[in-house]
């Protein structure tokens, strides 16, 4: 059991040992480490009242609509404290000022983490939101989420894992994938093709190489155009091509309509109907549809999962000692919100 901070004095006798990562630990989340200080100094004081034994519910709810995520590592945070705590299920959608968790108990067993669970609901919410939105607009294809690289390596399994709760087939981060049951998704960047210096013989030395459940799909924008090396895959029978990935630049222009229509039509023509289309680069909902409209297959969506703003979220204690209280502008009193469901 992680000791909590309780008082001022501990918070002014911790300092972190350098050098280190900047991201917090387990065991420093835990602690306490992680919350606003006024949260320290308001236990120390009830301490110190003799308050300690104060009995309240609070209620957690959002600034706006989205998809609830973030559940297990909440849970992890509230268990063994001698709480009761409700909540919607992961993944449930959410309109703005729905309570989505309601906790029962002596404040001063919580308090402390309040800074932590929005947090942590807040962020994995708002990316859980964005990749259904995203998932939304592909009409049933396959979205990846390939958004690891854009954020700190500390919170990119966070982000990837939520991504799935809101609908993302997949994830390449490989932490991500595996919190949420997954096997993570990806085949190989253009380093390696830059690096073998022809995309025939690194996609045949992949199929050579790479057990048989890795997906076969090939970036095809290294060095040729996009169709030509296509065609040129396709035909290898040392490739096992299932799909071409296109990712081109935007110093290329990107991947257009035009050019899903024209490589569609082509594979078609010379008999690989069979052969899908993977596309990537800079994804957001809009280009998702319209790229799916010309006939992409799939998507890997990047920065438009990673960089999605947090859903605020805010505790209100709604009781106290069982007499309804709330702060001026708010309705005493628990909320109505019968979607709740015991998990603690």
């Amino acid at each position: 059991m992680v000791k909590q901070i309780g008082r001022v004095q501990d918070v002014e006798m911790f300092w972190p040992k350098q050098p280190r990562l900047f991201s917090a630990t387990h065991e420093e989340i835990r602690s306490g480490l992680t919350t606003d200080i006024y949260f320290v100094k308001t236990k120390e004081i009830l301490d110190k009242m003799h308050r300690d034994d104060t009995h309240v519910v609070a209620e957690i709810f959002p600034r706006r609509a989205g998809i609830f995520a973030g559940l297990p590592e909440a849970k992890v945070l509230l268990d063994g404290l001698g709480l009761e705590v409700w909540s919607l299920p992961e993944g449930a959608p959410f309109a703005a000022k729905d309570v989505v968790m309601r906790i029962h108990g002596r404040y001063i067993n919580f308090g402390i983490f309040e800074t932590a669970i929005l947090g942590i609901l807040a962020s994995s919410s708002g990316w859980a939101t964005a990749a259904r939105i995203a998932k939304n607009a592909a009409d049933g294809r396959p979205v990846l989420c390939f958004g690891a690289r854009h954020v700190h390596p500390a919170v990119a399994p966070v982000m990837e894992r939520a991504a799935i709760v809101g609908g993302a087939d997949g994830a390449s981060c490989i932490l991500g994938a595996k919190l949420a049951g997954l096997e993570p998704s990806g085949t190989v960047p253009h380093a390696l093709f830059l690096i073998v210096g022809d995309t025939l013989e690194a996609a045949q030395a992949y199929h050579a190489f790479m057990p048989p459940g890795s997906v076969r799909s090939m970036l095809v924008d290294t060095f040729k155009d996009e169709v030509e090396e296509s065609l040129r895959l396709a035909r290898s029978p040392g490739t096992g091509l299932e799909s071409v990935r296109l990712d081109t630049p935007s110093e290329r222009g990107g991947v257009t309509p035009g050019l899903i229509r024209e490589l569609r039509a082509k594979l078609d023509l010379a008999g690989h109907q069979g052969i899908k289309i993977f596309v990537s680069g800079g994804l957001d909902p809009d280009r998702i549809q319209l790229l799916s409209e010309a006939g992409a297959d799939a998507f890997g969506v990047g920065s438009y999962i990673s960089s999605a703003a947090a859903i605020d979220m805010t505790m209100d204690i709604k009781e106290v000692n069982g007499e309804a209280v709330a702060k001026r502008g708010r309705i005493p009193g628990l909320s109505s919100a019968p979607r709740l469901e015991r998990i603690l």
